[in-house]
């Protein structure tokens, strides 16, 4: 079990330091910077990465979500939840604290405006001054962690090819990014959330029920709409 939460420490941390350090220091980079494309790979590339590191150790979850939406799908036990969820939490936290640090090396740290820090947000002004509403960002948020779970159990399932896994996992993330980064800058993952808010505080705390409540509940609902939708009890024999 030890092993298990540090493979989930050090998955989350990546995530957050690779996903929101992209969006923090590169995103905004003047002609050069790699904008919500760059972002979004970013994002899939940690996951994709850290799945073939150290997903064979801990099912390489990185995210509360997943872990809920694995525990209601019937492929994760309850004993193991909490620890979990704390490993994924501590790790993504100490990232944001990485990530503070090297910021304020610049004295360009700042907790002002939608969005500062890679924080999430809703009914706030953000990209092309567009504002969306609390029920958009949890329509939103909660969809695509439903999908998520969708993609994650039906991809490492026992009849799909296990070895591309990853791949699509990291895909999905990738796109997940690339339909909602204007809409809440992405959160599909509370401890992602929480890491950023941490530092930022104000409205960024306010709102952080949203982007915990919203991806737990489609990461819940994909798990058992695959259990009980989708999965096959076994093998098709034509």
């Amino acid at each position: 079990m030890i092993k298990k939460l540090f493979a989930e420490f050090f998955g989350t941390f990546w995530l957050v330091f690779g996903g929101c350090g992209s969006a923090i220091f590169a995103a905004g980079i003047p002609d050069s910077g790699i904008g919500i494309l760059g972002v979004a790979l970013a994002f899939g590339l940690t996951v994709l990465t850290m799945a073939y590191a150290v997903g064979h150790i801990s099912g390489g979850h990185f995210n509360p979500a997943v872990t809920f939406g694995l525990l209601a799908g019937g492929k994760f036990p309850a004993k193991d939840l909490i620890p979990y969820v704390v490993a994924q939490c501590i790790g993504a936290i100490a990232a944001a604290g990485c990530l503070y640090v090297i910021l304020q090396g610049a004295g360009a740290f700042t907790a002002e405006g939608p969005g500062a820090f890679a924080t999430n947000f809703y009914e706030m002004a953000g990209y092309h001054g567009r504002s969306y509403s609390m029920a958009a960002a949890f329509l939103a948020e909660f969809l695509l962690t439903a999908f998520f779970l969708i993609i994650i159990m039906g991809a490492t399932d026992k009849y799909a090819n296990g070895k591309f896994a990853g791949i699509a996992i990291g895909f999905a993330l990738t796109l997940i990014h690339l339909i909602s980064i204007p809409i809440t800058n992405t959160s599909v993952n509370p401890a992602r959330s929480l890491s950023q808010a941490v530092f930022v505080g104000g409205n960024a705390m306010s709102q952080l029920w949203l982007f915990w409540v919203a991806p737990i509940l489609g990461g819940v609902v994909g798990g058992l709409i695959y259990k009980f939708l989708l999965q096959r009890d076994s093998e098709v024999v034509d």
